[in-house]
């Protein structure tokens, strides 16, 4: 029985098995005398680059001077080459280029392969394991010294005292439940991180989860006095997402609202359509100032479903606006109780999830948070 080279010939039989890589391969050719042009590139190529690549010249596809140096070097030299590289946008992700010359072609034009291998998956491991050590050492130092410094009071003068005792074991359970919810939202922020170049593919309805967000907080609501009012545009579409994370977005916008309205307030969750990031980004509150803490690279022609959250709180002075989704970022005089990640696991879920993410603000006039999804494909 023939094998596949054998039935197709084996310049197809090789371009069929190139074209089923899931690694980016290029070949290039270099003349004498003439820049690096490409000759083919592969499917997984032409995914990545996003251009027509056969007879373009190589610095339109590998833009970054140390790649393209080092494969004019092998070329000049033909000698392999390997440089690793990060290519940096919304979606930064890391590369690592191998460069293996060939014969020359016959009529001496050098020619060299170049196959990318994606690394960005290894990278977000390390750096996430290394800013989990980092974070966590230093967020914890606190509460466990003084944790440490109850105890130490405890086993001495205080342990006959039973005011004082019921005092500092009171003192104590609250720094151990704000250790816990620590880790956990730093557990929560690296998980999302390790993952925030892999769109999610799902489809939510917004109109529920808010409801089932704001059914989730009641008893938080009811505590603090303060209602949840949700208005919802007409014929809102639904949106490509893991529900899971969205929850977790509205969930924190929303308990940040009550927890920063006062007693008596109204904390409201309003839902609308646009029709481009645009739209979606026009300010909704008069007189508040408005920041863009992350913006999506929408095509043409996406639509977005608009979340906004509104509080009845203090506001927020200017300049602390452009830091507010930083980690551990905390607006002085505006203590919530939190870990300070909230805001920062808003904006990487969104960022997965291709949206965008708007504070508008005014000291004394509250608060308006506004993320905007993209509507699944032939969402109604």
């Amino acid at each position: 029985m023939p094998n596949a080279a054998e039935r197709v010939g084996p310049g197809e039989a090789a371009e069929m098995i190139l074209e089923l890589l899931p690694e980016p391969v290029i070949l290039v050719r270099g003349g004498e005398g003439d820049a690096p042009e490409i000759a083919y590139g592969n499917q997984a190529a032409r995914e990545v680059f996003r251009i027509e690549l056969a007879g373009a010249p190589l610095g339109a596809a590998l833009r970054r001077p140390e790649v393209l140096e080092a494969i004019e070097e092998a070329l000049e030299t033909s000698k392999p080459a390997e440089v690793a590289f990060e290519t940096i946008g919304v979606q930064p992700r890391f590369w690592r280029a191998f460069a293996k010359p060939l014969d020359p072609e016959s009529g001496g034009a050098r020619r060299l392969v170049v196959v990318l291998r994606d690394e960005t998956d290894a990278r977000r491991t390390e750096r996430m394991r290394a800013d989990f050590l980092a974070n966590a050492s230093h967020e914890l130092r606190t509460p466990l010294a003084s944790l440490a410094g109850f105890v130490e009071t405890l086993r001495t003068h205080a342990k006959d005292d039973a005011v004082a005792r019921e005092k500092f074991l009171g003192i104590m359970a609250q720094q151990a439940t704000r250790m816990a919810r620590l880790v956990d939202d730093l557990l929560s922020l690296s998980r999302i991180e390790l993952n925030e170049h892999i769109p999610p593919s799902g489809k939510v309805d917004l109109t529920r989860t808010v409801q089932d967000v704001s059914d989730a907080i009641r008893p938080l609501t009811e505590e603090r006095g303060v209602t949840v009012a949700i208005a919802v545009g007409a014929e809102l579409p639904s949106v490509t997402g893991d529900r899971d994370q969205l929850v977790q977005v509205i969930q924190n916008l929303v308990d940040n609202a009550v927890k920063y309205t006062p007693r008596g307030g109204q904390v409201t969750v309003t839902l609308e359509a646009a029709q481009s990031s645009e739209a979606a980004r026009q300010p909704s509150r008069q007189g508040g100032v408005g920041l863009s803490l992350l913006s999506p690279d929408g095509g043409e022609g996406q639509g977005y479903v608009v979340v906004r959250v509104s509080d009845a709180g203090a506001g927020i002075a200017r300049q602390h606006l452009p830091r507010l989704s930083e980690r551990f970022y905390r607006v002085e005089g505006q203590r919530s109780g939190g870990t300070g990640l909230g805001l920062a696991i808003v904006k990487h879920v969104v960022n997965r999830h291709r949206g965008g993410l708007i504070v508008e603000s005014a000291e004394g006039e509250g608060s308006t948070f506004s993320v905007y999804l993209p509507t699944a494909p032939g969402a109604t």
